[in-house]
């Protein structure tokens, strides 16, 4: 056996460096295998899209991303360009003589990364025979029924075929690294396992397929992992091929990966195999230059929310804006697994808290979850039709009295206030008041729903008896669409109507990880979310007194329901009590956490999973391992020294405003000071160190 290779992991671009100059690093690819390259479907788009950047910079011309070719998608993102690479080329080239169609160019996104789409349609007549061969090496037969898959077949077995033709112009050198995401993907793991390429391979579950389907059944998934009869359970559900095709996937791969705590247990128990690294999914951060301009965008976007409360409950409005909390839930409509569910009771249990204890707060909570509808509502489209009438009428009325102010003050006189208003200007008030006047109380949802009798938001909403009394404190608004800034109803983007919340709501039941929260915490808004979603169990590993920083965690797995509905309601509740003071010290604390969700960092884990696939596949030519998975000490936020986030439900009866109450706890408080402690908390970006010989790990231990 040859000597092996000295690997060290402290290289400047992020790749791997070797002692010996047989193998130039230059030659080393990285492709990154998935459904939703330039294909927006999910979440997966979000992690690939907003991590290019990173692994870009990284790996610079060695990076490409894999994906299937739509050309609506192709058209708008991306620019074609020839491949960099001579081998890249020459493998494309072999494809095309051969009648397959595949479209290379540059994403344009942020980084600018490589793609390397394939054309399904022109390679579709080799669909049967692919299938066979899948069959022979896999003994996992498609039905011909399904279209999804028989897609991931014709995909997978383009991408297998690729590296093929790639990896065959580097003489058995280990040249590639091909990392995939999710079921869809994992055909070209499969076939490229059994072809024996000289390929490093990662598999990434982002959740998996059998959890998904539990969880949408409202099984008690996290109670009955280790019970399952998976095989039953998934042929019941008619994606047994599916479930097969997943788990051989994962076993076939030389790391597998995960992007959370709560999915590795999951999938341990549903993929029968212990992921090696946990992939945290991150966002590309962007720093505001201004100090505490995410406060003054909160400001303004806060505005624009409350114009559209003002057309929303024209008649009812009898509570003050000053003390007014907008909190809010969104995602797809999953009504078990989102939390909508819990978010509704323990709503109710706040209604009656509030109500009991006399308090002068006011919740709006918006629901912003996609249903079928019938366009909006005209009572809705009506409220906001008064609104603007008031407005221009007040504006007529002040233009008016502001030309008469104005004669009045060059002639020396102080106007008589009795007389500045003529008859006119009293009969158009009156009629502007009389309008407002309103015999229904304000709508609950902004739509006309298609199944509203069986939708159970709605349904849920009546039970609750939540239909925006007047006595209510909390009010509820359905909206079931998505925002947009055209909208003649409420025109924001959803990056602008969250920074114009107080808190986002998020208590699911099943979230391998949780992008809204994690939104929501680098734009500066605090939010709620569970140790059931991989955001809520990071946060916890990371952060000292989550709650002080803003991220308040349900506790949905060691409690029961009602339990966990009450920590809810509490959470709420506090969150009513606090001043405005309170919450803007919390918003500046929240908002430095975006650096924990920032790629600069968490792209340490994907970085490791590739070192350590380089290091299996090819133990003859790496010897060289990361001691040890990646850790975070130091890499950790202490609880402040300072103002608590909020005041202690237990210290008070009822909700208070009062800025004076705080004000010796508030001269505790550093901005300053506290912004340079949790600055030195974040390390800089992990390098990974020499593991010295004959102290290589084995398959399993990696685990983090």
């Amino acid at each position: 056996m040859p000597l092996a290779r000295s690997l060290s992991m402290t290289s400047l671009n992020g790749l791997p460096q070797w002692e010996d100059e047989d193998l130039p690093v230059e030659d080393l690819l990285l492709f990154e295998v998935s459904w939703e390259v330039t294909n927006k479907v999910g979440g997966i788009y979000t992690v690939i899209q907003t991590k290019a950047k990173t692994t870009a910079d990284e790996w610079g011309e060695n990076y490409f991303l894999v994906g299937p070719y739509f050309e609506h998608n192709v058209k708008t993102q991306v620019e074609a360009c020839e491949p960099p690479n001579p081998a890249v080329t020459k493998a494309v080239d072999t494809m095309k003589s051969q009648g397959c169609q595949v479209f290379f160019g540059r994403w344009l996104i942020e980084g600018s990364p490589y793609v390397l789409l394939f054309d399904l349609g022109s390679a579709a007549w080799n669909l049967d025979r692919w299938k066979s061969e899948f069959w022979d090496v896999s003994n996992i037969g498609i039905p011909f029924h399904d279209q999804e898959a028989n897609d991931a077949v014709i995909f997978g077995s383009l991408t297998a075929w690729f590296l093929k033709e790639l990896s065959c112009q580097f003489d058995d050198k280990p040249n590639v690294i091909a990392h995939f995401h999710e079921w869809q993907a994992g055909v070209g793991l499969i076939l490229s396992c059994s072809q024996k390429l000289p390929v490093a391979t990662i598999f990434t579950t982002h959740a998996t397929l059998l959890g998904r389907y539990l969880c949408a059944a409202n099984i008690d998934f996290y109670n009955n992992l280790d019970q399952f009869d998976i095989d039953k359970e998934a042929g019941e559900r008619q994606i047994y091929h599916r479930y097969c095709m997943e788990r051989a996937s994962v076993h076939c791969a030389h790391v597998f990966t995960t992007v959370s705590q709560i999915t590795a247990i999951e999938a341990e128990h549903m993929l029968k195999r212990n992921p090696d690294v946990v992939t945290p999914n991150g966002l590309n951060i962007k720093k505001f230059s201004a100090m505490h301009e995410f406060q003054n965008l909160h400001s303004m976007y806060k505005a624009r929310i409350q114009e559209f409360i003002r057309g929303h409950f024209y008649g009812h409005l009898d509570f003050s804006f000053e003390k007014t909390l907008f909190f809010f839930i969104a995602g797809r409509y999953e009504f078990s697994n989102k939390g909508a569910d819990m978010f509704l009771e323990a709503l109710s249990r706040l209604n009656f808290l509030l109500r009991v204890h006399k308090a002068d707060v006011t919740v709006v909570v918006f629901f912003i979850m996609p249903a079928k509808t019938n366009n909006f509502n005209v009572e809705t489209l009506k409220g906001q039709a008064v609104r603007k009438q008031l407005w221009d009428t007040a504006q007529s009325v002040k233009e008016k009295f502001g030309k008469k102010l104005y004669n009045a003050l060059l002639k020396g006189e102080i106007p008589d206030l009795n007389k500045i208003f003529d008859r006119d200007d009293i009969t158009v008030m009156k009629r502007a008041i009389f309008s407002t006047q309103r015999h229904c109380l304000p709508p609950v949802t902004t739509h006309n729903m298609i199944d509203d009798s069986n939708d159970p938001i709605l349904n849920t909403i009546r039970r609750i008896g939540l239909f925006n009394n007047r006595t209510d404190r909390v009010k509820v608004i359905l909206h079931p669409e998505f925002l947009s800034s055209t909208s003649p109803l409420l025109p924001l983007d959803y990056e602008e109507f969250v920074r114009g919340c107080h808190l986002g709501v998020f208590p699911s039941y099943y979230e391998p990880w949780g992008y809204t929260p994690a939104e929501c915490t680098v734009m500066g808004i605090p939010s709620v979310t569970t140790n059931l979603s991989g955001f809520g169990c990071f946060m916890q590993e990371h952060v000292a007194d989550p709650a002080a920083y803003g991220i308040y965690i349900v506790d949905r797995r060691f409690r029961s329901p009602d339990e966990s509905c009450n920590q809810l309601t509490q959470f709420l509740y506090g969150f009513c009590q606090q001043s405005r003071r309170q919450r803007i010290i919390q918003r500046n604390r929240t908002e430095r956490l975006s650096d924990l969700l920032d790629w600069r960092y968490l792209g340490r884990y994907y970085m490791h999973a590739r070192h350590l696939a380089l290091s299996r596949t090819f133990p003859d030519k790496f010897e060289m391992e990361p001691s040890a998975p990646p850790k975070t000490e130091g890499f950790r936020y202490p609880r402040p020294s300072s103002v608590p986030p909020s005041p202690s439900v237990s210290q008070h009866s009822s909700p208070h405003n009062s800025e004076g109450e705080n004000e010796d706890e508030d001269e505790r408080y550093d901005e300053d000071e506290e912004a340079e402690r949790d600055r030195q908390n974040i390390k800089s970006p992990f390098s990974l160190g020499v593991l010295p010989q004959g102290m290589k790990k084995q398959h399993g231990e990696y685990r983090n």
